[in-house]
């Protein structure tokens, strides 16, 4: 039996040496394959440098090619650009020319004359060439010669040649006139597709700078407009829409820091700070319509914004040049980039709105009255389209204040350490607090439930008792060796001692940390209730501000803004 004994022993100790030698053979291998896997990764890393910068080196080739190909383009297109409509730029010239020496009086009438009739020669088609030819007649008194070059300059572009005379009889102060010049400019316009230079003339008119309506016919083609418009059957879900997204951009952040205990203890708070903010927009938007008629209208900066017009209506590119001058302002931009196009386009989209200025006639009413900064409003623009739109932003408004008042939470939640509470007001302080007390008590009890001796503490007592009851058979046996059992009883009943004192110190602290809870909770609950109280006061003093925003849209007349026009028997309908 024990030769067996020694011959497994033996050929254990061979298997635990082969077992030895394996292992040592795979952390060879695990070496091995932690170098290769570095060098693998090394290799990678080396290739993805390389693959960057081979990247870089094409897309810099590419940038080079395009920068050549773009100058060789630049070259060919301002050629072609001179070739087509190298005669439009010397008649822009020599129209901004005239328009300054008229009012200077230092160029011979005769000169004028010749120097337009040679350019009508040149340019065959291009509308401005037969306006400045009327141009320059009505300057010598030649009423027959202007007659017919104005016809053909409206046959050319009737849109155009009636403000560029509208704008010249607003400088010659020939306002009878520059009333009817304005009336078929502004009906050559598309409500659907309205010039955005047409706001601005309606706005100088409005302040008396193009004469006066006397037989209403600016009026009539604005209500024109506006009546076309209410056709549709969604005009005004759109103007609601419209005037509601403008007014809720000048929404701001409310000052929360004094919502400590809310902020950081109610899950309801995000919707409570929307609303506030939305409250808070009635005094914005209050602000904002008081700065704007509180300000005298500046005719001064009108007038510079008509001349403005009228220069660039004289030096603006003509529709038929549009694509090649995109094209031009494309590849310069590259050559500006050094060759990359992807930049460039970025940047040609951002400056599209230069070739695209037409809306529709309500949209534009709205950037002038909300957006000055972008659209170049004046303040007397600003006046003429919010009285015109009043009742649109009325209609807006009501509806932003119906929607920020619907999302008002009835009960504001409370979330304190886990305990979950509901108050509205703050009156149920007393639930509240009484409610808290009882879940402190329940949540107490179950760790307290969860403090036991566990598993190990329960089975080292048993063992404990097993060893003793062993030890006293053994020494009642007289059997040798018995003490082992006494010991092993002793030290197993001073392990259940010790964890039945870790027990007891424990469920002390339990106790203890449950009554800080307590304390400490109630303390914030508190805090909590006032500040909804508080909160619920602001909002209401917030909102009740609205009502300001309604009388001031309200006290509004259109008539009262737009002072040249005279009061039509028709209010715009909404």
């Amino acid at each position: 039996m024990s030769d067996n004994k020694l011959l497994v022993q033996a050929e254990l100790g061979v298997l635990k040496k082969g077992i030895d030698a394996c292992r040592e053979e795979v952390d060879r291998v695990n070496v091995k394959v932690d170098f290769m896997n570095s060098s693998i990764v090394n290799v990678s890393n080396e290739i993805e440098i390389l693959a960057e910068e081979f990247r870089d080196f094409v897309f810099a080739q590419v940038k080079a090619n395009r920068l050549n190909q773009a100058e060789t383009k630049l070259v060919k297109i301002r050629q072609e650009l001179e070739n087509k409509f190298g005669h439009y730029d010397l008649i822009r010239r020599t129209t901004t020319g005239i328009l300054q020496a008229d009012d200077l009086g230092i160029v011979r009438k005769s000169t004028l004359a010749t120097a337009t009739e040679e350019l009508m020669l040149s340019t065959p088609g291009y509308w401005l060439a037969p306006a400045l030819v009327a141009l320059a007649a009505w300057i010598n008194d030649q009423e027959v010669l202007a007659n017919k070059a104005l016809k053909e300059a409206l046959k050319r572009d009737d849109a155009k040649t009636s403000l560029l005379f509208a704008l010249i009889c607003r400088r010659a102060n020939r306002k009878t006139s520059c009333v009817k010049w304005t009336k078929r400019f502004l009906s050559n316009q598309n409500e659907r597709e309205l010039d955005r230079k047409a706001i601005i003339i309606l706005d100088a008119f409005a302040s008396g700078l193009l004469g006066k309506d006397n037989e209403s016919i600016i009026t009539k083609q604005v209500e024109e407009w506006i009546h076309k418009l209410e056709e549709d059957d969604d005009f005004l879900e759109k103007q609601i829409n419209q005037w509601s997204n403008a007014i809720s951009l000048k929404k701001q952040p409310v000052d929360i820091s004094s919502y400590t205990y809310l902020r950081q203890y109610s899950d309801t708070w995000p919707i409570l700070e929307d609303i506030m903010e939305g409250a808070d927009l009635h005094a914005q938007f209050f602000g904002y319509l008081a700065n704007i008629f509180e300000q005298e209208s500046n005719t001064e900066s009108i007038k510079e914004q008509l001349d403005n017009i009228l220069d660039t209506l004289v030096s603006d590119f003509d529709d038929e040049e549009i694509p090649l001058r995109i094209e031009e302002k494309l590849e310069s931009l590259i050559v500006d980039n050094k060759g990359d196009e992807s930049l460039a386009r970025f940047k040609i989209d951002s400056e599209m709105s230069v070739f695209d200025t037409h809306k529709e006639f309500t949209e534009l009413l709205t950037d002038a009255a909300m957006n000055p900064d972008i659209t170049n409003a004046s303040v007397s623009t600003q006046k003429f389209a919010i009285a015109l739109s009043k009742d649109w932003i009325l209609a807006a408004y009501n509806d932003l204040i119906a929607q920020n008042r619907v999302k008002i939470p009835y009960e504001i939640d409370l979330n304190v350490g886990g305990f979950m509470a509901k108050t509205s007001d703050a009156s149920n302080e007393d639930e509240v607090i009484e409610s808290f007390n009882d879940w402190i008590n329940i949540e107490k009890m179950k760790s307290l439930d969860d403090c036991k001796m566990g598993g190990l503490g329960i089975g080292a007592l048993i063992s404990s008792v097993v060893f003793l009851i062993i030890f006293f058979i053994n020494i009642l046996n007289g059997n040798e060796g018995s003490i082992k059992f006494l010991m092993f009883s002793i030290l197993l009943a001073f392990f259940c001692m010790y964890k039945h004192g870790s027990l007891i110190e424990n469920k002390k602290n339990i106790n203890n940390d449950y009554e800080i809870n307590r304390k400490n909770g109630i303390e914030i609950l508190r805090a909590c209730l006032a500040e909804v109280v508080d909160f619920r006061e602001e909002f209401d003093l917030r909102d009740s501000e609205s009502e300001y925003v309604v009388d001031f849209l309200n006290r509004i007349s259109p008539e009262q803004y737009i002072k040249k026009i005279p009061g039509s028997n028709r209010k715009v309908k909404l």
